[in-house]
């Protein structure tokens, strides 16, 4: 008896494979999506450090230039004295405003990713059970599909064994007319 069910088998098995794959694949992207955004809030510390490094290198650059100044201009230092309060003064409030945007960029940031991550997960939770029903559906129509094979394939037997039969009878009725011929 010939396997009939066993391509049947093999190509169900490939599509469930398939689905799964697809599911994980997108379970993935979704997951680097949030380690990229993890990635961009932790950075946010090392950019605020980094430009606020450069407005006091900024800030040092102009007191030194107001050093020179002071040093080759006799009778400015009141001026100067005035002028570096006054840039100390911006420069404290650039600061102050730097640091409190970037507490609000990060704040931001995080609500948004904890929005991002509580979506894609609740949109993952929604696919899962809709490819466990595909799955389950998908096994169903295995079974039935096995089931239909089988039974085309004992139907095939048997037609194989009634022909296999009557070929027997023609050859017997061919050699039973042989043999009244040739007596």
């Amino acid at each position: 008896m010939v396997d009939y069910t066993t391509p049947v088998t093999t190509a169900f098995e490939m599509q469930r494979a398939s689905i799964e794959q697809s599911q994980k694949a997108l379970e993935q992207s979704f997951e680097f999506q949030k380690n990229v955004n993890e990635a961009v809030i932790d950075s946010l510390d090392t950019q605020e450090s980094a430009q606020r490094r450069g407005v006091e290198l900024s800030k040092t650059a102009f007191h030194s230039y107001l050093d020179a100044i002071e040093s080759t201009v006799p009778g400015v230092a009141g001026s100067v004295d005035e002028v570096r309060q006054a840039v100390d003064e911006q420069y404290d409030f650039l600061l102050e405003n730097h640091a409190e945007v970037f507490d609000n960029v990060e704040s931001e940031m995080v609500e948004g990713a904890d929005a991002y991550d509580e979506m894609t997960q609740e949109y993952l939770d929604a696919v899962t059970e809709q490819v466990e029903m595909l799955v389950d559906a998908h096994e169903e129509l295995e079974s039935q599909s096995i089931e239909a094979a089988e039974q085309f394939g004992d139907q095939l037997d048997e037609v194989q064994e009634q022909v296999e039969e009557m070929q027997a009878q023609v050859e017997e009725v061919q050699a039973k007319a042989a043999d009244a011929v040739e007596a």
